[in-house]
């Protein structure tokens, strides 16, 4: 007889293993099916382990610029492996603590490949030959993967997606990173600052083009002052691996196409979700046009009983927005099968906040300024620049800004963007507000502490009213 739960997740990233303690939580019988490791790619390939290289990165170029914090620091060198090492250790040691997770909340691990074969009900293909399992209902959190251009087949050796990026045996001498969204571009961040000397080719016409155009433009600025090659508009043609190099055929913005040779390419041109082989199409199933799972706002497909959360279902494809639907589905699920104590909410995409960390780093949530205009409304629109910021100038950091959207007749905060240092921890002030449906009222009436970053968020605030102090 097949072993029976109430609730089985497929796939252990940050919105499957969040989804499975949730749910054990609310007192359903538990499984996770994971087929390499818990965690998923967020916490051993993706997130954790990559800010862990470029904290690494962040201290070393802090190390070679001493002498303007009035110390000395000489000789100054990296060692690629033990820096590789650090990052590998660190996605080990939260991988040890998803697995003390799932033990001290009783969720029963299954490794091994998952495929529904029917209503409530999933084929393991793993440590344990096959088994098949039953569960009242069944969450598919299998994320995704890296895309690949048809022209450029990574090879792990001259051409890399991120995850062989994550664990280089040599530094590249010439990089080129194909896309500028926020893979890309922590990527480039980190090699540049190792010493490599990187050139960034992005289709659109700015980098990370999903930001502020003036964030966009701040960051191209910054990155080209570090030592970057910046190319926006442009197109990679031919791509051809050599035994020491890759020649690249790259077209220009006014149309030139010229020929370059770089030791090492990384792709970064967003990703697939993992859809296949898990049976969806016996089960009907729908996908979209990019083949991600449609859902509601709640996880539900449109199957009774299966539900999709994380990067195999729409965007932002990130994981704190897995980790929140994972939650959501959750409840859902336990108020389906009787629990009256819970009130799962719709997920509301507008107030999911990005971040990408490079040197600066980059946070926002809402509408962006011409987003603002483009949907109708009238806006006040605030900037506060962090050479008018005491601790920033302190900290040596004095370059980025704060920008606040607000809709002109209501006061509403439309959008926030931040570009700047450790403007990634700020933003969650603003993603607070926006959920707290906050004006600019209550927001001017909000004492920021003195002296930090975060008082350049106050600042643009009375900016967007014409009340800013220290401009």
């Amino acid at each position: 007889m097949a072993e029976a739960y109430d609730v089985i997740v497929l796939g252990s990233g940050p919105g499957g293993y969040v989804a499975a303690i949730r749910a054990a939580q609310l007192g359903l019988k538990t499984a996770i099916v994971e087929r390499e490791n818990l965690g998923g790619i967020c916490l051993n390939w993706g997130c954790i382990p990559t800010k862990a290289l470029l904290r690494s990165a962040e201290v070393f170029n802090q190390m070679k610029h001493a002498k303007a914090y009035g110390l000395a620091a000489d000789n100054i060198t990296a060692d690629l492996a033990a820096i590789v090492a650090r990052s590998r250790g660190v996605a080990s040691q939260l991988n040890k603590g998803v697995t003390g997770l799932m033990k001290k909340n009783r969720i029963t691990v299954h490794m091994g490949s998952g495929k529904l074969v029917g209503k409530g009900r999933l084929e393991v293909t793993g440590e344990k030959g096959t088994e098949v399992l039953e569960a009242k209902h069944i969450i598919i959190a299998t994320g995704a993967r890296a895309r690949e251009l048809p022209k450029a087949k990574s090879d792990g050796q001259r051409i890399w997606t991120y995850r062989h990026a994550m664990t280089p045996s040599e530094l590249p001498s010439k990089l080129l990173v194909i896309g500028s969204g926020a893979i890309g571009i922590e990527f480039a961040s980190f090699y540049n600052d190792m010493g490599s000397q990187v050139t960034v080719v992005e289709m659109m016409d700015r980098i990370v083009p999903v930001e502020d155009a003036e964030v966009s433009a701040f960051l191209e600025k910054a990155l080209k002052k570090q030592g970057m090659t910046i190319l926006t508009k442009a197109s990679v043609g031919a791509i051809t691996p050599g035994a020491d190099a890759v020649t690249v055929a790259i077209k220009d913005k006014d149309g030139k196409e010229t020929s370059e040779s770089f030791s090492h390419v990384i792709v970064a041109v967003g990703i697939v979700p993992n859809v296949e082989a898990i049976g969806l199409e016996d089960l009907g199933i729908e996908p979209d046009k990019r083949f991600h799972i449609k859902t509601d706002g709640y996880g539900r497909t449109n199957v009774p009983g299966v539900w999709a959360i994380g990067d195999v279902t729409d965007g932002p494809w990130l994981a704190h927005k897995a980790s929140h639907e994972g939650v959501t589905a959750a409840e859902a699920i336990a108020q389906e099968l009787g629990n009256a104590e819970v009130h799962p909410h719709p997920l509301d995409r507008g107030n999911i906040p990005g971040c990408t960390y490079c040197h600066p780093q980059i946070a926002s949530v809402g509408l962006t300024e011409a987003r603002a205009r483009e949907a109708g409304h009238e806006v006040k629109v605030g900037n506060f620049p962090f050479i008018g910021n005491g601790k920033a100038i302190a900290l040596g950091e004095p370059e980025g800004f704060v920008k606040t959207v607000f809709d002109a007749k209501t006061g509403e905060l439309l959008g926030a963007h931040m570009i700047g240092a450790e403007v990634t921890e700020m933003i969650q002030g603003f993603v607070v507000g926006r959920t707290l449906e906050t004006t600019e009222a209550e927001l001017m009436q909000s004492v920021f502490p003195h002296p930090t970053i975060s008082e350049a968020m106050h600042e643009s605030v009375l900016a967007a009213y014409g009340r800013a102090i220290h401009i």
